[in-house]
């Protein structure tokens, strides 16, 4: 049974909505940028598709890293009481992973793209140091581990979706309204 309007535990706050629905954005076109960009070999320059990849990646790294700090200065509503502690256990588990992936995909790429030589930008004005020499075979490496990675959040980015599906469809309960746009705002 649904839980009526009074009994509805504290919603995500509008700007911690936002940072979800943004990340969210920004990693389906991530996605859809990935998949139809040219193969990076030897001798690819960074135009095109993978320069939208590589910028996009900077500005996903940024929100992600923005998000993080207002995630442990401003703690998240408490959870609800009727989810068992192993499924809220597992819920933790996932979030902290997604957050991880979403900082260290970036930095890999980036890693990847300073290996090859080419410049990494915030946005197309700022200018980023290289976070490895050109030619590394550790900058090198990452770029095939970011691939595997990519599939590995993506894996999780279903199961969180998943899970919030569940719990509005099949639990019934409030967990996926206090994320959503509409939801009333916590303190």
């Amino acid at each position: 049974m649904r839980q009526d309007s009074l009994t509805t535990p504290a919603a995500y706050s509008s700007l911690a909505r936002f940072f979800h629905w943004a990340t969210v954005l920004l990693l389906a076109g991530q996605f859809a940028i990935a998949w139809t960009m040219p193969d990076v070999h030897r001798g690819t320059q960074p135009v095109g598709l993978i320069a939208w990849h590589l910028s996009v990646g900077m500005l996903i790294l940024l929100l992600v890293a923005v998000r993080t700090v207002w995630r442990f200065t401003h703690p998240a509503p408490p959870e609800l009481p009727s989810i068992p502690r192993p499924l809220a256990a597992v819920a933790r588990l996932t979030h902290w992973a997604l957050y991880l992936l979403l900082i260290a995909l970036p930095l890999m790429g980036w890693a990847n793209a300073s290996s090859r030589g080419w410049p990494s930008f915030l946005g197309t004005l700022l200018p980023l140091p290289a976070l490895t020499p050109e030619g590394s075979p550790f900058g090198h490496s990452l770029g095939d581990w970011h691939g595997v990675f990519a599939w590995v959040l993506l894996a999780l980015v279903g199961l969180h979706a998943s899970a919030a599906l569940f719990h509005h469809f099949v639990l019934r309960d409030a967990t996926l309204r206090r994320m959503l746009p509409a939801s009333r705002d916590s303190a």
